[in-house]
């Protein structure tokens, strides 16, 4: 039954330590780094589009001045040397104007080409991210089904291992179970404590052997029960 306890304490320390979860839990706290950096991207993304599309509108209102300007000197439809020299000084004005906005337009369809390439790559981050933690996931649950499988034949091979066992037994190999880090009962063997790993004196040795064979035997040192075995040295 120690044995079976045993095999089981490893499956599941084995269950809980699987290097899968880990590696899960470091690559989703990595996502989430990602995911916010990807989010303030999005945002400068977004930002820097209203900006091109209000630079965009300002070019195209003052091209659109522009024309109608052009439009009526051409028509003749301004003869007054006066206004058409004010007109003329107004279109050089507007001139400038259409460059320098062009110029800001050019300086923000940069930076917005960069923010996008930014936000790509991040979002190729979260993306592989998100299948390694899938691909890690299926690993995963695949171990723990095989684990969860052999820790149900355990609990099967326990069950007619423990039959027949005294309740007062039962309950200090428990107890003695949960103070000795999972050890409760250790085989004797070659005079020697299987649990605390000490030789067991020959006086006790003695004792021992004169025992019934129904006797409930324990440490002297450790105070775990001793099942004695061929192995012994009784």
């Amino acid at each position: 039954m120690q044995e079976l306890d045993a095999r089981a304490a490893q499956l599941r320390h084995q269950r809980a330590n699987l290097p899968e979860i880990a590696e899960i839990a470091t690559l989703k706290g990595k996502r989430t780094d990602v995911v916010n950096l990807a989010r303030d991207a999005r945002i400068t993304v977004d930002d820097l589009t209203e900006e091109q599309r209000k630079v965009d509108v300002d070019v195209e209102a003052v091209k659109t001045r522009r024309k109608r300007d052009r439009d009526r000197m051409d028509q003749g439809l301004v003869t007054n040397p006066k206004d058409l020299e004010r007109m003329q000084h107004e279109l050089e004005s507007l001139e400038r104007r259409i460059s320098s906005l062009e110029d800001d337009e050019i300086e923000v369809m940069e930076r917005l080409e960069e923010a996008q390439a930014e936000l790509a790559e991040l979002e190729g981050m979260v993306a592989e991210a998100d299948e390694q933690i899938a691909a890690l996931s299926v690993a995963r649950d695949e171990k723990l089904a095989a684990i969860d499988e052999q820790l149900t034949e355990v609990a099967d091979l326990r069950g007619p291992a423990v039959e027949g066992l005294p309740a007062d037994l039962l309950a200090l190999y428990d107890r003695l179970r949960e103070q000795k880090g999972g050890l409760g009962a250790a085989a004797l063997r070659a005079r020697q404590c299987g649990g605390c790993r000490l030789a067991v004196d020959p006086a006790e040795l003695g004792r021992i052997r004169a025992l019934p064979v129904d006797e409930v035997v324990r440490c002297e040192e450790c105070q775990r029960i001793l099942v004695r075995t061929p192995e012994s040295g009784l």
